[in-house]
This record gives C-alpha cells, sequence and structure tokens, in this order.
C-alpha cells in the first residue's frame, strides 16, 4: 500500500453503548475501510457507560490506531460523540455509529464529497438519490415523520438530521460545540441547527448505505427512544427561537474524567 501523504488527518469518533458481542467485529470493518482512504486516520471509540465487557474487549483486541474512552455512568450518545470530539486531533472529525446498519466503505464517499465542495460539514443521509437504503417500514414511517417536523420547525435544507454518519471541519467544530447542549437523542439535529444558525452555508448530503436489518436490535425505534427524541427536538426548537442560545456566547463546560 502507497505511503498516505495528504494535507488532511481523520479523527473518527466511535460512540458505543452495550455491545460487548459486536465491538470488535465492528471495530475492525471500520478500520478495514479506513485503510483503503487517502489520509492518515485515528479511531476515538468511547464507552458510554462501562456497563459490560466492550471496553476490556476492545483493548484486548488491540487494534492499530484505536484509542478508547470510557466512562462509569451512561450520559448518551451525544455527550459521547462531543467529548470525542474533543479527543480529536483531526482536522476533519467524522462520527459513525456503531451498530452495522451503515457501511463503512462509504467513509470515503463523504470525505471526497468535502473536497468536491469544500465543505463544512457533509452529512450521510439516507434520502439521497444515490442512496441504497433497506430498512422496515414503520421505521420509514417513522423517518418521514421526524424529516417534516424538522422540515416544519427548523427550515433547514439537509433532508436526513439522524443517520449516524457526519463529518466536519475541525474549525466548524471548534465554534459549534462550546454551544452544544443536547447528551441524549437529538444531538445530531443540534449540531446542524446550530450551525444553520451560525451561518454555516456549505453543509451537504453524500449518499450511504444503510441496512437496517444487519443491525442488533438495541438499535430499534422503541417509544422511549421517540418520545425522547420528540422531546429533545422541541428542546433545540425553544433554545433557538426563544432562548436565541445559539447565537449567543458560549459557556465553557467541562467532561468528565475517563479511562
Amino acid at each position: 500500500m502507497e505511503s498516505k501523504k495528504n494535507n488532511h488527518f481523520l479523527s473518527l469518533i466511535i460512540p458505543v453503548y452495550k455491545q460487548e458481542r459486536t465491538i470488535v467485529k465492528n471495530i475492525k470493518s471500520i478500520t478495514t475501510a479506513l485503510n483503503q482512504i487517502r489520509y492518515p486516520y485515528e479511531v476515538i471509540v468511547v464507552i458510554d457507560g462501562i456497563v459490560d465487557k466492550s471496553l476490556s474487549n476492545i483493548k484486548r483486541a488491540k487494534i492499530l490506531h484505536v484509542k478508547t474512552h470510557a466512562y462509569v455512568k451512561n450520559q448518551g450518545k451525544s455527550y459521547a460523540i462531543r467529548l470525542g470530539m474533543t479527543r480529536a486531533k483531526g482536522d476533519y472529525v467524522m462520527f459513525l455509529d456503531s451498530g452495522s446498519e451503515i457501511d463503512p466503505n462509504g467513509i470515503s464517499m463523504l470525505l471526497e464529497h468535502m473536497e468536491w465542495y469544500k465543505a463544512d460539514i457533509i452529512v450521510g443521509s439516507k434520502r439521497h438519490p444515490a442512496s441504497y437504503v433497506k430498512y422496515p417500514l414503520m421505521r420509514k414511517f417513522l423517518s418521514y415523520g421526524y424529516y417534516f417536523l424538522v422540515k416544519f420547525l427548523f427550515n433547514i435544507k439537509i433532508r436526513d438530521t439522524q443517520a449516524g454518519i457526519k463529518v466536519f471541519r475541525k474549525k466548524t467544530l471548534e465554534v459549534i460545540m462550546p454551544r452544544l447542549v443536547e447528551r441524549q437523542f437529538a444531538g445530531d439535529l443540534e449540531i446542524l441547527v446550530a450551525a444553520d444558525s451560525l451561518g454555516f452555508s456549505r453543509i451537504y448530503e453524500a449518499p450511504i448505505k444503510l441496512d437496517y436489518h444487519l443491525g442488533p436490535v438495541t438499535s430499534a425505534a422503541t417509544l422511549e427512544s421517540i418520545k425522547g427524541i420528540l422531546v429533545d427536538t422541541l428542546a433545540i426548537f425553544y433554545r433557538k427561537n426563544i432562548l436565541q442560545h445559539y447565537h449567543k456566547k458560549p459557556v465553557k463546560r467541562k467532561h468528565g474524567k475517563t479511562k
């Protein structure tokens, strides 16, 4: 393989919760895909609560370029991603859900879109015309319902805010991150709303391959998660339109200690 000489360095963040059986296999699949890209990279795995053997299994596997951070109490996916972003060294920062729903071979497509469009953010999108999406009818119904809700509340141009793969310029994140509040369900949306509010206009979508049937049962849209994302979405609307939170000078927040 040719040496990877490029002006960019990629930090890929993987949030993990209760995935001791599958996480090593998933990370190996992701690093295999990363070895094909033209950028040097690091993988930052954030264990969102030490509740099973996910952390010890990853450490035992000793996968090249993989770093782990963990904390005792579950804080939520959005919190885990933000913590990973604070540890990222790359000028490109990406996150990818740890389940096997999204094909990691699509990572290179998002990175190419960053170059083509000179983008601030590239969003992996189920609604891109070139995307391959296979998931149950009920899941599709919920996805479309949420899309129309987001369109009505925020009028942002992105058609899919929730697919678990996005890439950012580090300089863009440095402006956005201090304003972020969400810990649980709607962190993806909050990043995009904050970016839009702050005037970042170079935000584009890229195609992905998603097969919901490959994912673990724990990633299903349960009633609790549906309620959670609706509550969090309305909270973002309140912060944006009533409090004008995303325009204000940010307040510094500290992240907890990690292992």
